[in-house]
């Protein structure tokens, strides 16, 4: 029982931890920082947008992707049993978190002028954190890549 315990503020910390990280992103889009408008003006001439549109719609799109993260800090930590709405609301944060990141890897290969790689690793441990949300809440996933001798061999 303690081991759940552990693994619980675990989980909660890494959402905690992700959702302050993009919350770090979502401030530096919505508050014009001078790097962050040099960034958005270089990504934004590929594909023909306002760069402070293209800024500002990607800032409110990481503060959701942030939100999440703190909700699912919070289902992880008041988590009483199994509750299907609760897995649910769980589920779509994640794999909006993981779109978001998607999208920001896509990006970052494909329309910056030079790849700011600290930003790639950042990206991916945001996805990987989703991605240990989802394989903690559905069960089934985790079975599937760690069966316990019980298949064939």
């Amino acid at each position: 029982m303690k081991t759940v315990h552990i693994a619980r503020a675990l989980l909660a910390l890494l959402n905690l931890f992700a959702g302050l990280i993009l919350m770090r992103f979502t401030v530096s889009k919505l508050a014009a920082w001078p790097i962050s408008v040099a960034a958005f003006e270089d990504m934004a001439k590929p594909l023909g947008l306002d760069p402070t549109a293209f800024r500002i719609s990607t800032g409110f799109i990481i503060g959701i992707a942030s939100l999440s993260f703190f909700i699912n800090c919070l289902i992880v930590l008041l988590k009483k049993g199994d509750n299907r709405k609760r897995t649910r609301i769980f589920t779509i944060n994640n794999l909006y978190s993981i779109g978001a990141m998607t999208g920001a890897l896509l990006s970052e290969f494909f329309l910056r002028s030079s790849t700011k790689w600290m930003l790639v690793y950042i990206a991916i441990g945001i996805i990987c954190i989703s991605l240990t949300n989802i394989a903690s809440c559905h069960k089934s996933i985790l079975n599937a890549f760690f069966d316990k001798g019980q298949g064939d061999r």
